[in-house]
C-alpha cells in the first residue's frame, strides 16, 4: 500500500469510529473508541481465519514504521492542542494545586511505577534496564481529561475539584512526555558509557531549557503575527499556528532539544496571550475549534492504530501477565502521586474528601501513551513496554472509564434537569 492509501484508510476508519460512537454508542470518546478498536482487532482476526490474505495485509499495514510520524507530527500536534486549551484565568486559585499535582505528581508516579515495574519484571523473568522502566513510568503517567470531565458534568461535583481534574490532566501530558523522552535520551547515552551526575543534569537541562526557549520565541512570534492579522482571515491564522508548531518541532530536533516541550510552551503562550482581552482575542475562536478538531481526529486515528497493534504485539504469556500486573502498579502509582501532594498541601488548603479517590480512579489513560510508546526508538525491551502500555490503556479506559459513574454516585448526587412550571 502507498502512504496515501494508508492515510486515507486511517482517516476513513477514524471518521467511522467517531460517527458510530457519537450517534449509536454515545459514550465518552476514549471509551467508545477503545471498544471499537478492540472490535476492529477481533473482526480482523476472525475474517483472517476465513480469508488469510486479509490477515496478512492487516499485519503488513501495522508493521509500517509510524514512529517518525507519531514523534514529529502526532505528539507535537496533540501537545500543542492540549496546551492551547489551558486558560490560566480559569484556573484562578486552583493554579497552585494543579501545577503541583502535574509536576510533583508526575515525578512521583514515574519513580513509583518504574521501580515497581523493574522488580515485577524481574519476578516474572523479563529483563529490562531500570531507566527503561522509568521511561514506561513516565509515558504511562499522562491522563485523559475528556472522558472524565464529560462524566463528572452529570454530577454535583465541587467546582474546585472539577477544575483540578481538568487542569491537572491538561498539564501533565506535556510534562510526562518530556520526562519520558529525556529519560530515554539518558538511557541511550548511558549504553555507551556510564553518565556522571553533571552529564545527566546537562542532558535534562539542555532538553527542557532549549525546548522552553524555542517555545517562548516561536510562541511569541506566532502571537504577534496573529495580533497583526485580521480576525476575518481564518485560513491565515490557522496556517500561522500550523507553521509555528511544525517549524518549532523541526528547529528543536535540529539542535537536539525537546520539541515536545517547545510545542507545549507555544500552546500555552498562544492559548493565553492570544485570547486575552487586551489584544481583542488575537487568535479567533475558529483557531481553537480547528485544533480541538485536530486533537479529536488524531486521537481517533490513534485508536485505529491501537486496533491494528493488537495483531502484532508479541503473544507471549509472560508479556501479557506483566501487562496485567502493570495495571495494578499504575493504579497504585497514581494513588501515591495524588495522596502525597494533597496531604502535604492540606496543611494550608482545604480539599474535598473525595479528591483523592476521584483523582485516582478517574485518571484514565488515552491515546497519548500509545503514541509515545510506538514512537520510541528501537531498543532492547521496547516490545514489553508497548505490550504493557496497550494493556494498561485498554483496561484503564474500559474498566475505570465504565465504573467512574459508580464512584461519582457514591460521592455525589446526579444532576437532574428540572422544568419549572407556572411563574
Amino acid at each position: 500500500m502507498h502512504v496515501f492509501d494508508i492515510i486515507a484508510l486511517f482517516i476513513f476508519l477514524a471518521g467511522l469510529f467517531i460517527f458510530v460512537n457519537t450517534y449509536f454508542l454515545k459514550l465518552p470518546s476514549s471509551i467508545g473508541l477503545m471498544i471499537m478498536a478492540i472490535a476492529l482487532s477481533v473482526i480482523i482476526l476472525l475474517v483472517g481465519l476465513i480469508f488469510p490474505s486479509l490477515q496478512i495485509g492487516a499485519v503488513e499495514l501495522e508493521e509500517y514504521d509510524y514512529a517518525e510520524v507519531l514523534y514529529h507530527v502526532v505528539l507535537s500536534f496533540m501537545l500543542f492542542s492540549g496546551a492551547l486549551n489551558i486558560d490560566f484565568k480559569k484556573l484562578s486559585k486552583e493554579r497552585t494545586p494543579v501545577l503541583i499535582l502535574a509536576t510533583t505528581g508526575v515525578l512521583i508516579s514515574t519513580f513509583v511505577i518504574g521501580t515497581l515495574i523493574y522488580y515485577m519484571l524481574g519476578f516474572v523473568g523479563i529483563e529490562l534496564h531500570y531507566l527503561y522502566c522509568l521511561v514506561f513510568g513516565a509515558l504511562i503517567s499522562p491522563t485523559d481529561p475528556i472522558a472524565v470531565t464529560k462524566t463528572i458534568k452529570r454530577f454535583n461535583l465541587d467546582k474546585e475539584l472539577e477544575i483540578k481534574i481538568a487542569g491537572e490532566s491538561l498539564f501533565n501530558d506535556g510534562i510526562a512526555v518530556v520526562l519520558a523522552l529525556t529519560l530515554l535520551d539518558i538511557a541511550h547515552a548511558g549504553e555507551d558509557h556510564a553518565l556522571s551526575v553533571f552529564e545527566t543534569a546537562y542532558i535534562i537541562g539542555a532538553d527542557i531549557g532549549g525546548g522552553i526557549f524555542i517555545g517562548l520565541f516561536l510562541g511569541y512570534l506566532g502571537y504577534r503575527l496573529l495580533k497583526y492579522v485580521d480576525n476575518d482571515a481564518v485560513e491565515v491564522e490557522i496556517l500561522i499556528t500550523l507553521a509555528i508548531v511544525m517549524a518549532g518541532s523541526f528547529l528543536a530536533d535540529f539542535i537536539h532539544v525537546s520539541s515536545k516541550q517547545a510545542a507545549v510552551v507555544m500552546g500555552l503562550v498562544i492559548g493565553n496571550e492570544g485570547r486575552g482581552e487586551h489584544v481583542t482575542s488575537a487568535a479567533g475562536d475558529y483557531v481553537f475549534k480547528f485544533w480541538n478538531l485536530m486533537e479529536e481526529s488524531l486521537a481517533a486515528m490513534l485508536f485505529v492504530l491501537i486496533g491494528l497493534e493488537m495483531l502484532v504485539i508479541p503473544r507471549r504469556l509472560d508479556y501479557f501477565s506483566a501487562g496485567f500486573f502493570a495495571v495494578n502498579i499504575v493504579l497504585l502509582g497514581r494513588w501515591v502521586s495524588v495522596y502525597i501532594p494533597i496531604k502535604l498541601m492540606s496543611v494550608k488548603r482545604s480539599f474535598s474528601p473525595s479528591t483523592i479517590p476521584v483523582l485516582t480512579w478517574g485518571a484514565l489513560r488515552g491515546g497519548l501513551p500509545i503514541a509515545l510508546s510506538l514512537s520510541l526508538s528501537d531498543f532492547h525491551g521496547k516490545d514489553i513496554i508497548v505490550t504493557m502500555t496497550y494493556i494498561v490503556v485498554a483496561c484503564s479506559v474500559l474498566y475505570q472509564g465504565l465504573t467512574v459513574p459508580l464512584l461519582m454516585k457514591m460521592n455525589f448526587t446526579e444532576k437532574k434537569e428540572r422544568k419549572v412550571h407556572g411563574h
